[in-house]
């Protein structure tokens, strides 16, 4: 997956000038505390630097998150079309960009931010986005949130990990208050981030949503450890950042996992891919969340006819009627 091609010129044009040296250390420092999940009470982006790091390593595989996870709920409900956006922890605005590509009606988005040189760069990128009235909060998710309005869509990504976990509770029931109709949360594609998202899913069904997205239903998770839920996006990475990182490869994939939870029942449920599919010559395996709540091995063979060729087109964290 590529970047916007106008997210990524401006991002280019705010990362023209910087040492490469600098922008190592930085990088290098923003990915140990993404990695440690460190809450010693700072801000990852706490400076220009950092928030330039992000750009160069992390804007492209956390775009590629957000934005798979919006289109896995825009698939199951068809007709939501959002004119509203609420981004919770926005950083450089990231998920506004996503949104916007998921959704042209999209024309207005709150951002909540509490890095000022998070802020400042997003609303220079935000510049570059035709079609929608961006308008940042400086406010940290600690606070409460109040004197917010609601939005048809509210989005969180890659927020929770940085919270004490006695503090989420209170802040998801504040987020689905705020949702008009939708409200995607994303964390990081590791076991850790997985439970908290198996914790916001729990809440969010004793709050009344129903999930979206990407479970077929509201059954508990069929996954016991050491397995857990996560899917992957193949994200290309630019000369910079492979200079950044010390990497030759041009490609790296983001692991990531996330719930969408809607006020309007999804269309119908349809099973979820889990894992990459296997193929041999006339056969495709496949690891299935199924709308009843259990975790099937669905082997379809050649013989199946247009199961098998419709098998053979799915990838890791795709939806599918078999």
């Amino acid at each position: 997956m590529e970047l916007p091609a106008p997210l990524r010129a401006a991002a280019d044009r705010i990362l023209e000038g910087v040492a490469l040296s600098d922008l190592r250390r930085a990088a290098t420092l923003l990915s140990t505390r993404y990695r440690a999940e460190l809450r010693d009470g700072r801000l990852h982006m706490d400076d220009e630097l950092a928030v330039k790091a992000y750009l160069t390593t992390r804007l492209p595989a956390t775009y590629a998150a957000v934005r798979m996870s919006l289109e896995a709920a825009c698939i199951v409900l068809p007709d939501f079309a959002p004119r509203s956006l609420l981004d919770i922890g926005s950083g450089p605005g990231t998920a506004l960009w996503a949104a916007r590509d998921c959704w042209d009606t999209l024309s207005e988005a709150r951002l909540i931010e509490a890095s000022a040189a998070a802020h400042r760069v997003g609303a220079s990128l935000a510049e570059h986005l035709a079609g929608v009235s961006a308008s940042w909060t400086a406010s940290n998710v600690r606070d409460g949130l109040s004197g917010i309005a609601t939005a048809d869509l509210v989005t969180m990504a890659y927020v929770l990990d940085e919270l004490e976990p006695a503090a989420i509770p209170a802040l998801i029931d504040r987020l689905w208050a705020l949702t008009g109709e939708m409200l995607v949360v994303v964390e990081p594609g590791t076991p850790a981030g997985w439970r908290r998202i198996l914790a916001v899913r729990d809440q969010l069904i004793s709050l009344g949503a129903n999930i979206a997205a990407p479970c077929p239903h509201a059954a508990p998770c069929p996954l016991t450890a050491p397995d857990w839920c996560h899917f992957a996006r193949r994200v290309a990475r630019s000369r910079l950042h492979r200079l950044t990182k010390g990497g030759e490869v041009p490609w790296e994939d983001e692991k990531y996992i996330f719930v969408a939870a809607s006020r309007t029942p999804a269309a119908r449920p349809v099973s979820r891919v889990l894992a990459p599919p296997r193929q041999g010559k006339a056969w495709v395996d496949l690891k299935l969340c199924e709308p009843d709540g259990s975790c099937a091995n669905v082997q379809v063979s050649k013989r199946d006819g247009d199961a098998y060729r419709a098998a053979k087109r799915l990838d890791w964290g795709d939806s599918l009627s078999l």
